[in-house]
């Protein structure tokens, strides 16, 4: 979805396609505004042929071509770049909505969300459409390069984080992470459990999360901790891990963004397919100059195919 026709997102994707990077490893379509995307073709001067379709099935999949799925949500009319708007924020949702539908009926093998703008879709009344990440029910999981890190809780203030840790959802949340890792074609993950407090010694390790732990390993996963946070992440990148669950928001995108925050991948696990965002905005003040950078759409599309491949994370560049 190519995110809000407003801000870069037209441009991240175009870039992306024009490398002829992304049909080796999938088949590659768009589903929003067909006006915003040749916009962005015509800005760039990409010899790139832009092909309107009505369903998936339809796509060419070839290099030089986008396929385009338009259903006729936005007014081209309506594209005000560089600023927020209602009628972009609806047909966002529209388009997020047309995205989820056809991966629900197997018609796509995967999702990825481009950028969108939370203040548009707030004005139309749609944010509801964007996957919430809730504790129990979904989680968020950031990649880049060999660091990977889901959350168990994302933007809940600190202050109520402690309350969240019980042995349940850190069972629930270590066998969902194990049973998607395992779908996704990691045949054996190991799982590192960051502690919540210094060194991790506190009573949330002791009477929640270690007895969580302990019922993960019980059942057969392959989960180490809990593990002080300040190592943790470094034995990850190290290879010692393939991934850490982190307890709150800052306590994994510190180590994400510090390690490498060009190109890292967001993941929501939740949806039956594998569902990838990238990890930045609109950036209105760029739109239109031609310098917005690609790697992270690149790298959320890459990633959404090979997961849907069952090939596991790729070796992101």
């Amino acid at each position: 979805m190519i995110g809000d026709p407003c801000g870069i997102g037209p441009e991240v994707v175009v870039k992306a396609w024009a490398s002829g990077q992304l049909h080796a490893l999938c088949r590659p379509v768009l589903i929003g505004s067909a006006a915003a995307v040749r916009r962005a073709i015509d800005q760039h001067s990409l010899d790139t042929r832009l092909r309107v379709i009505d369903a998936p099935e339809r796509m060419l999949g070839r290099v030089g071509t986008i396929d385009i799925i338009d259903s006729g949500a936005l007014d081209p009319a309506d594209i005000t770049p560089g600023a927020d708007n209602l009628a972009c924020g609806r047909a966002t949702g529209t388009w997020l909505d047309e995205a989820d539908s056809l991966a629900r009926a197997g018609r796509l093998g995967a999702t990825v969300m481009g950028p969108i703008s939370s203040g548009a879709m707030e004005m139309a009344g749609v944010l509801d459409r964007v996957v919430q990440v809730r504790p129990g029910h979904s989680y968020l999981l950031l990649a880049s390069g060999s660091l990977r890190v889901a959350h168990l809780t994302d933007h809940i203030a600190l202050r109520e984080v402690s309350g969240l840790i019980t042995a349940d959802l850190i069972e629930s949340a270590l066998r969902t992470l194990d049973d998607v890792l395992r779908q996704w074609g990691m045949a054996s993950p190991r799982i590192a459990v960051a502690g919540f407090n210094p060194h991790a010694k506190g009573a949330e390790e002791d009477l929640h999360m270690t007895p969580g732990i302990r019922r993960a390993r019980g059942a057969g996963i392959d989960v180490t901790g809990p593990v002080s946070p300040d190592t943790v992440f470094r034995q990850c990148i190290e290879g010692r891990f393939d991934i850490v669950l982190a307890m709150y928001h800052d306590q994994g995108h510190i180590a994400i963004k510090t390690a490498a925050f060009a190109g890292n991948v967001a993941v929501i696990l939740g949806p039956p397919y594998p569902h990838v965002t990238v990890a930045h905005g609109t950036a209105y003040d760029i739109v239109g100059r031609g310098i917005a950078d690609h790697s992270m759409i690149m790298n959320a599309i890459v990633t959404a195919g090979s997961l849907a491949a069952g090939h596991a994370f790729p070796t992101l560049h």
